[in-house]
């Protein structure tokens, strides 16, 4: 009986505070608690990528210092100079290829999901929402499964050891044709109508009034696939085998060999391949969260 009278109180105390405060004012504190809550998440999750930043200045045995030296009192810039003008790692060389092979397929990805998506979502023929559907389908067969046949098709075409074995493969997408196909489920099939009533074909229809009305959504695929490129590891790992056609994310794997790990190089190899993720998403950040607010609604 003691507790649910305590419980009251509190109840009724906090009742009457809430009385006195402004409604106009009640919306603003809770504005101002969900960012508060926001910021200190967004400062947790930062940590990592700060301590990573700090330790690419530091000396080997300065790294795991207790407490963390946030700011380095000695930094010095050798590991990332190690890396770009040591013959043994040819970071530079790394990072050339992961910046064309990510772009490369992202370019592919947006030509061949747009056409397909517009295939999907404009175009009558036999069959069309079965063969939709079973395209769906393959989003849910992992990699593992598709992994050796793969291999076998793109040993057949002799593009092992090639960018190609990455870039075609990755150049057809099943989640960018459904991205794509659902902004182009919201465009009124009207403007498509008066278009061909003009004369227009259905490429110059694609290509003049469909694609200029979901830039958020090419944005937002743009992203998604050069981020998706950038980071991969395993298909490198099964198609590349010279040192000199390594991508980023294999070039890192230099660093460790089978006795020692060199952190501070690792560290200033991870800062530099995370800034052209940065840069992409700053550039299309507005089309990115406007295509993400979108996808829900659209379709």
């Amino acid at each position: 009986m003691e507790n649910k009278d305590k419980v009251l109180q509190e109840e009724s105390w906090f009742e009457k505070i809430k009385e006195k405060i402004d409604p106009k004012h009640r919306k603003l504190i809770s504005k101002l608690l969900i960012h508060a809550i926001l910021i200190v998440i967004g400062l947790c999750m930062l940590i990592p990528f700060l301590w990573m930043l700090s330790a690419s200045f530091k000396e080997e045995l300065e790294i795991f210092k207790f407490p963390i030296e946030w700011i380095p009192s000695n930094p010095t810039l050798k590991n990332y100079a190690s890396i770009f003008f040591n013959e043994k790692y040819n970071f530079g060389r790394f990072y050339w290829n992961s910046l064309e092979i990510a772009i490369l397929m992202t370019l592919a990805q947006i030509v061949t999901c747009s056409m397909a998506a517009y295939a999907f979502a404009k175009l009558e023929f036999p069959g069309r929402d079965k063969i939709f559907l079973g395209y769906l389908g393959t989003l849910m067969v992992p990699f593992h499964v598709t992994m050796i046949p793969l291999f076998i098709l793109i040993k057949a075409m002799k593009l092992v050891d090639t960018p190609w074995a990455l870039i075609l493969p990755g150049a057809f997408d099943a989640y960018g044709v459904f991205l794509l196909r659902q902004f182009y489920l919201g465009i009124p099939n009207e403007l498509s109508e008066a278009a061909k009533i003009d004369g227009c074909g259905h490429f110059r229809i694609y290509a003049q009034i469909i694609l200029p009305n979901v830039k958020p959504a090419i944005a937002t695929l743009s992203i998604f696939t050069f981020l998706w490129s950038w980071n991969n590891f395993l298909k490198p790992l099964i198609f590349i085998n010279s040192p000199e056609k390594m991508t980023i994310t294999l070039g890192l794997k230099t660093f460790v060999s089978e006795y020692n790990v060199e952190f501070g190089k690792i560290m200033a190899g991870t800062t530099l391949a995370v800034l052209p993720v940065i840069i992409v998403f700053f550039i299309a950040q507005r089309y990115f969260i406007e295509g993400l607010a979108l996808s829900g609604i659209k379709g």
